[in-house]
């Protein structure tokens, strides 16, 4: 039986910054270094000859190299980077790695045997694991709330669609209701009254209509459109005469360019015009012209709202098209549910276009929905 520092490369393995064994087939340590014997609380005296690799292991570790280590060692000769427990002589623990190798020396099976302390590594370990743990947590929590929000938000457009879709009958029998005291005969202050009531009627039908088209677009499979081959300018121009109406206070002048036909949905086209408009209202300078432009040229058609006013700031031009969204600050006078630009895209889209914005003081504000269509000889 070999002692510790009795062979010729005693001194560099007592020198090595490692645990290094030597046991027998049965695990009975023939060698160790000073290292392990320190690490293991033990004089080599108490290790060498007198206690198994065995016997440094838990109740688990023990399990665990008799039932798979022991075999694995006979099967391929060797195995690596195997973590276990060490119980030191006070009881304690100390995490190790080892690495062993089978060897057949004068007939006899040794099993040498490489520890290494992995303190660092299992503190590593259970940091990670904690960290896994932690983030597998964040993962299910923002998931839950991810489809908590999702179904808020489909409960929300749907009610949405639902009253808009309910508010038309009262509001059918109210213009109804207007229809019949007018026929009846009433004072000029009356009819006055009568009116205000059914341009209150028209704006929440408007109303209505955007929000629909907004669950539609949301919920559905994007805002309809029903595509015929159009005069553009014909369309154009009956929006606007119906708009100059709307509008007697501003003037909105027509611009044509180019001929030719192309494939759009009339009502769709109007509506949007219609909402740029409203807005070149609202927000542009007052007494000033609005220009709509109808155009055919080469590559396509477009149609453009342009007015003056103080241009759009570079932070709100980043959220113009989203819903719910204002042009305007709380306290201006110029409110809505911020339905009406959100639409337009909606619509540009859905012709297979988009809108395109530019504001400065200097050229003022369009909005120019432009559509990649070659148009038809008239």
């Amino acid at each position: 039986m070999e002692a510790a520092g009795s062979s010729p490369d005693s001194d560099s393995l007592e020198s090595l910054p490692c645990g290094v064994l030597t046991t027998d087939s049965k695990g009975l340590i023939l060698q160790a270094n000073s290292t392990f014997c320190e690490w293991a609380g033990y004089g080599c005296d108490e290790v060498i000859g007198v206690r198994r690799l065995q016997d440094f292991l838990t109740m688990g570790g023990r399990l665990f190299y008799q039932t798979h280590l022991a075999p694995l060692l006979v099967m391929q000769g060797s195995i690596s980077e195997v973590k276990l427990d060490v119980l030191h002589k006070d009881r304690s623990h100390i995490p190790i790695v080892i690495n062993a190798k089978r060897l057949l020396r004068d007939g006899e099976w040794l099993l040498k045997v490489a520890a290494f302390i992995a303190r660092d590594r299992d503190k590593y370990e259970r940091e990670l694991l904690l960290s896994r743990k932690t983030l597998e947590g964040a993962a299910a929590e923002a998931t839950r709330l991810k489809k908590q929000s999702e179904d808020r938000a489909l409960f929300a457009e749907q009610m949405i669609g639902i009253v808009s879709h309910d508010l038309r009958n009262p509001l059918s029998a109210i213009r109804l209701g207007m229809q019949l005291l007018d026929r009846q005969g009433v004072t000029p202050q009356q009819r006055e009254t009568l009116g205000r009531v059914n341009r209150a009627v028209d704006r929440a039908h408007q109303l209505i209509k955007d929000l629909l088209d907004f669950t539609s677009a949301r919920i559905g499979s994007g805002i309809a459109v029903n595509l015929k081959s159009s005069n553009l300018h014909d369309v154009v121009a009956d929006t606007v005469e119906e708009l100059t109406l709307a509008f007697p206070d501003r003037r909105i002048a027509h611009l044509r360019e180019g001929t030719g036909s192309c494939e759009l949905d009339a009502n769709r086209i109007a509506q949007a015009l219609a909402n740029l408009v409203s807005n070149a209202v609202a927000y542009g300078q007052i007494a000033t012209d609005i220009t709509v432009t109808s155009a055919m040229t080469p590559k396509g058609w477009y149609v453009e709202v342009h007015n003056w006013g103080h241009p759009i700031a570079g932070a709100a031009m980043e959220m113009l098209f989203m819903p719910m969204v204002r042009g305007v600050t709380e306290d201006s006078g110029n409110r809505n549910v911020g339905l009406g630009l959100f639409i337009v895209n909606e619509i540009a889209k859905a012709h297979g276009g988009v809108i395109e914005v530019t504001s400065t003081a200097a050229l003022g504000t369009a909005f120019r929905l432009a559509f990649n269509d070659m148009p038809r000889d008239a």
